[in-house]
């Protein structure tokens, strides 16, 4: 049985380039003389992807595709799965036997939510907090996944036995998108001092955004630098 406080995120096929920005605006001037965008230097064109971010035309940034593999518990994946627009592929609690991975906050994780619903925030939970849930979710975890394995031994079928897991165990998935609908992601699922509009994800699912947004920024570094300026806000 392991316990982990982080997330997987690999990037493992991409299509992804600020030139891919660049064809895809210019042919509504340009017509097929846009291919020429091919064979330049994209930095040249900073501005013009700047002003499709600024003033949210929106379609040219999504000419491009990437797909990631999460590893994250179930939860993150619920929360995820809201972004309607991604293609999932995720491990099959029906087809296979879910092995004991489970989540347990590391010791930076905040614990203590203060404040009204919509005007809370959250804070540092005591060392005897921690100890708590720390010790509280292991002995949850080890005590369903033996009913799990239990019941698979009586030969109860998987999709049935599945039912006694929590949502603290991870699950693995495929995720691909193009650049637009990540940024729409990263705009809901960061907490970042620069962005116009105020977001407040769980911390978890934002663990993954950051690693995505780090393996995007090298991908589209000019797309990626133009979102940051203009407020974080998805065209």
């Amino acid at each position: 049985m392991r316990f982990l406080d982080d997330v997987t995120v690999e990037l493992v096929k991409h299509s992804a380039s600020d030139t891919d920005v660049l064809w895809a605006a210019r042919v509504s001037t340009a017509g097929e003389q846009s291919l020429e965008e091919l064979d330049k230097d994209p930095a040249r064109s900073q501005g013009l992807i700047n002003y499709l971010m600024r003033d949210r035309h929106g379609s040219p940034f999504e000419h491009n595709s990437m797909t990631f593999f999460v590893s994250a518990p179930i939860f993150v994946f619920r929360e995820f799965h809201r972004h309607r627009v991604w293609s999932y592929n995720e491990e099959s609690g029906r087809y296979r036997e879910l092995q004991p991975t489970f989540y347990v906050p590391g010791p930076e994780r905040k614990l203590v939510q203060e404040g009204k619903p919509g005007r809370y925030v959250f804070v540092d939970g005591t060392p005897e907090q921690h100890k708590l849930v720390t010790e509280t979710m292991e002995e949850s975890y080890r005590r369903s996944y033996a009913a799990y394995q239990e019941m698979l031994a009586a030969g109860i079928a998987r999709e049935v036995a599945r039912a006694v897991l929590p949502v603290g165990l991870f699950s693995s998935m495929y995720a691909t998108c193009n650049a637009r609908a990540l940024m729409h992601f990263l705009s809901l699922r960061t907490k970042n001092e620069q962005a116009k509009v105020p977001s407040f994800p769980q911390r978890e699912i934002e663990m993954v955004a950051e690693k995505m947004e780090a393996a995007w920024a090298e991908l589209m570094p000019l797309t990626h630098a133009a979102f940051v300026a203009n407020g974080r806000v998805a065209p």
